[in-house]
């Protein structure tokens, strides 16, 4: 063979052998680019193997804003890209448009398609709030609609922005790019488990602290460690209030007492008064036998009138001690809210028990006669059983026992 020949061989091998390295370039193909040049917001590269060359936009660069495409590529830095689509019908010459953003989504789809399959959890921070929830970046866009974002109810979501958050896998189909997520299931779990932790270590009866951390119209809630206690509007005071945030805020630190513990309900029932001193102790160095004292009128019942001395402490003025003349119910000279002067008759601190007078204080008037209840010893005068505190015997008077 001449040596003309030879060569016309060689480089008709060679040609055939460099159009075999040349793939044809389809649509979803993952391949490999060579920056060749960066243009006004678009990045020019070299396909591997393939002789023609693609466009990457600058949104298609990285799933973050990006403001200068330099921080993310330069000339000869080699890309993973996936190709979308072609620009324009030659073939041969031909270029695609190319995208980095969107293989980096697929690897991620497929890493929380893994972790769904496993049931673990991802981490993604919030970056908008929207009227149904919020929106996450978690390499994808997520949403975690509003109903799924707490244990509890939330006012204003504004707050979450910016948040790094653990969210469960609740949806995910990649091909919608759908990605639903939640967090209240997950803090849910987290509850069960501190909850138990408490019925373990906590009994009735126990004083803790606590910190405020909701109020109520009917109580407030006290933030145990991770989990909450009620302290019913009723166990916050000895005194009365119109409401919980008349006395108490949301921060406050408090001591309170561990009334009852309800496991399979998750309650715990507890008190701030309890924790105090009680209205009755030292009443007998408040309230001595024989000192007068200012009250008011709270309760009117047929046997008498129920008066409030101190802040938590009632004493009773038997229907005999309210005046020297004859009346045949307490209604007749006094109402529910009016201030008297009393007399204590007797104390029983135990019994949690005040005998008082309003007629001891006044003068007896000239030619009135005795009260039919007037051979009442001071003892009988008892505070009520029950709701009232009274026996049949108290209601009734020593009187008829007389008869």
């Amino acid at each position: 063979m001449s040596e003309a020949n030879l060569n016309n061989t060689q480089s008709s091998d060679a040609m055939a052998a460099a159009l075999d390295s040349v793939h044809e370039v389809k649509i979803g193909d993952v391949v490999k680019g060579e920056v060749l040049a960066i243009e006004d917001r678009q990045v020019i590269v070299g396909i591997e193997g393939t002789g023609v060359e693609g466009v990457v936009p600058q949104k298609e660069l990285s799933s973050q804003p990006i403001e200068d495409i330099a921080d993310v590529a330069k000339v000869g830095d080699q890309l993973d890209l996936v190709v979308i689509s072609r620009i324009g019908n030659d073939k041969e010459n031909g270029s695609y448009l190319l995208s980095k953003r969107r293989l980096e989504a697929r690897k991620v789809w497929s890493e929380i398609e893994q972790k769904f399959a496993n049931q673990e959890t991802i981490t993604a921070k919030v970056i908008d709030v929207v009227k149904g929830g919020l929106v996450v970046d978690a390499g994808v866009r997520g949403f975690v609609p509003a109903s799924m974002i707490s244990d509890r109810f939330v006012r204003d979501l504004s707050s979450f922005k910016g948040q790094e958050l653990t969210l469960q896998i609740i949806e995910i189909e990649p091909s919608e790019n759908r990605l639903i997520l939640s967090r209240k299931a997950l803090l849910e779990q987290e509850r069960q488990a501190k909850l138990q932790a408490v019925f373990e270590k906590m009994l009735p009866g126990d004083v803790v602290e606590g910190e405020v951390a909701r109020l109520t119209n009917f109580g407030a809630f006290i933030d145990l460690g991770g989990v909450d206690g009620l302290v019913h509007v009723s166990e916050i005071s000895y005194d009365h209030i119109n409401q919980p945030s008349d006395v108490l805020e949301v921060g406050q630190k408090v001591q309170v007492k561990v009334l009852s513990l309800d496991q399979e309900k998750g309650r715990i029932s507890l008190s701030i008064k309890d924790t105090q001193p009680g209205p009755w102790d030292d009443i007998a160095d408040k309230a001595p036998v024989g000192s007068t004292l200012e009250g008011v009128v709270k309760r009117l019942t047929t046997f008498g009138a129920f008066v409030e001395v101190f802040p938590g402490v009632e004493g009773l003025v038997h229907i005999s001690q309210i005046s020297h003349q004859h009346i045949a119910t307490p209604n007749d000279v006094l109402e529910e809210g009016q201030t008297v002067q009393v007399k204590v008759l007797s104390v029983d601190p135990e019994q949690q028990r005040l005998g008082l007078s309003i007629k001891a204080l006044q003068e007896k008037p000239a030619g009135a006669k005795d009260s039919e209840h007037e051979d009442v010893a001071p003892s009988d005068y008892v505070m009520p059983e029950e709701e009232t505190g009274f026996s049949i015997g108290d209601m009734l008077g020593k009187t008829l026992d007389d008869k």
